[in-house]
Order: C-alpha cells, then structure tokens, then sequence
C-alpha cells in the first residue's frame, strides 16, 4: 500500500470523481494518473464496491475491471442526480456520530483534521434531529495501536523522530530507540517503515508491538531509500531460500502469526507443523529456544542438532 492509510482514504475519494468522469478509464492510465501501482489500484477498486450512501441495494458503488479498464455501472448512487437526497437511518446516524466523536479524540490528530471532524459532527448531528440521541449514550475508545498509528501519522506530517519501547518477539525483549518515520502500511497488520537510529539500517515496526512512543523535536531525516513492493506480503522469501521444518504444541502456535510460511500442518492433540524459508537457518536457534518444550526444529538435521546443542549448554549454564 502506498503512503498511509489516510493518503489511500484521501486517493480512493478522489478516485470516486476521476472514475465518474472516465468511463471505461484504463487501468495503466489511471495508475499513471495518481502515482501507484496497478496492484495498489486493483486494491483500492477491491474495496470501493464496499462504499455507498448505505448498505442497502443499489446504494453501493457498482465498480468493476476487467484488468484493462475500469467500468462504474451506477455512477449515479453517489451523484448529485440521485434520485431521492441522503436520509440516515437511525443506527446510520448513530454509527457515524459515535465513530466520529471516537476519532476527534485521537491523540496526534492534525489539529486542522481534528477541527473540520468536529464541525463535520455538529453538521451531521442537525440532520439527524432525533436521530442522533442514542449516540450521546455512546462512546468507543480505541486500543493503543490507534494512537501509536496517530502519532506515526502525525511524526511523518510533521517530519519529527520518534522515540519508541518496542517489543521484539525474536529476542522476546523491549529495546528503546529514535527512528525517523518513511511510512505507515498495512500487511495482515499495520507497520511503520522507518529509519532506525540504533542499527543504522532501514527496519519495519509492527504497530501492535509498540510499547510506548514520543514525538521528538529534531526533525526527522531519513536517508533516501527505495520503497519495497509489498503487494506480494511484508517478507517474499526466494524460493532458493533453504526449507526448514518445525513442530510445535499447543503453547507454539504464534510461531505461525509471527513468521511468514508456507504451509502449517495441524498435528493431533492442537500441534502445528509449519515449513517456513529463510535465507539464514541459523537465526531460528534463538526461536527454537524461546520454545522449549513447546517445540523443536525437525529439519535441516543439522540446524535441529545445533538447537539441541543449545539447549543443552542453556540447561547446563543454569546447573539443570
């Protein structure tokens, strides 16, 4: 995904209008028009058909393509030359304002976005007369990952470092560090992208793993880096990279969230068996560790006997 979850919100809003004056618009060209991929744009028409006036017949979106062009077969459901004006619903109106009031609240909200949703609510609420009692009783509080995903957005806005506690699941330890944000996407999970002060190298931070962040005052500076295709996942290994095999119990099933693979077998009694590439095998010891008797690495041999090795100096060095 390109740039941010708000830059895509924005595109796809845009993409609405060039597309109602575009009938049969080319795939290429319109990629070419905003400035991402033809992947990212099959995306962005992956989701359009979900938006409407409502999600009652006929008031969604009806875009499609065929891979070459790009055909809008109601392009009225969204126009002023509906037939009927926009009416919420009850629980319309109260999704929307309790949705609303819930986002205003986010710490590291542009203080100019923040304003223009409260004004956008007060209009909404007039419309809604009645209707819009209930959400008053209402209210959601987002988990921390939004907030980590606001200050990001605020940090790349503002062109500000970062300051972060961040959970390591290899190391199974938090490490502090300054990184300078490059962009926020979403893979199964969000991530940031950045450019980590503490290895000097550019590093992908899952957003859920966060245990604390602050804005800093220095700017941020990222060296100039290429922006890695991810329409194919966050990790591609190559398929020369070697196989390796492992089992794990009940108690290893994360290993299957945490690391990309090719296939999990279930095993009896709530077991996995998952095959997984790597270009560095020795860098699963440090995992085949953490597991214990949760799991075992069962091939290559002889990474399953250095993990054993392991293990068995780890055992020694605390006298078991």
């Amino acid at each position: 995904m390109a740039g941010n979850a708000i830059d895509q919100t924005r595109r796809m809003l845009s993409l609405v209008t060039y597309l109602r004056e575009r009938p049969g618009a080319r795939v290429a060209d319109v990629a070419r028009a905003f400035g991402i991929t033809e992947d990212e744009l099959i995306g962005d028409l992956d989701v359009l058909p979900m938006c409407g006036t409502s999600f009652r017949g006929g008031d969604l979106l009806d875009i499609d393509t065929d891979g070459d062009r790009i055909w809008w077969h109601n392009p009225d459901a969204s126009g002023t030359s509906a037939g009927e004006p926009l009416r919420l619903a009850a629980d319309e109106a109260t999704a929307l304002l309790v949705a609303a009031r819930a986002v205003a609240t986010l710490p590291g909200l542009r203080e100019s976005d923040r304003q223009a949703l409260v004004r956008a609510t007060a209009k909404i609420e007039g419309a809604a007369g009645e209707a819009a009692g209930a959400s008053s009783r209402l209210s959601v509080t987002f988990e921390s990952e939004g907030g980590v995903f606001a200050e990001i957005d605020r940090a790349i806005s503002e062109r500000r470092r970062v300051w972060l506690r961040y959970y390591s699941p290899a190391r199974d330890e938090l490490t502090e560090r300054e990184v300078d944000p490059i962009r926020l996407f979403a893979v199964g999970h969000t991530y940031m992208e950045a450019w980590c002060r503490l290895s000097e190298a550019r590093r992908t931070f899952r957003l859920d793993r966060v245990a604390e962040i602050r804005l800093l005052d220095e700017a941020s500076d990222p060296p100039p880096v290429e922006l890695r295709d991810l329409s194919e996942g966050l990790v591609q290994p190559a398929a020369e990279d070697p196989e390796v095999v492992i089992e794990v119990g009940p108690g290893g099933r994360w290993v299957a969230e945490y690391y990309p693979h090719d296939s999990a077998e279930e095993l009896p009694e709530g077991g996995l068996r998952i095959t997984l590439r790597t270009p560095d095998p020795a860098s699963l010891r440090r995992l085949a560790l953490r597991l214990g008797r949760d799991g075992r690495i069962v091939s290559p041999e002889a990474l399953a006997g250095s993990a054993r090795e392991a293990a068995r100096a780890t055992l020694a060095a605390y006298g078991e």
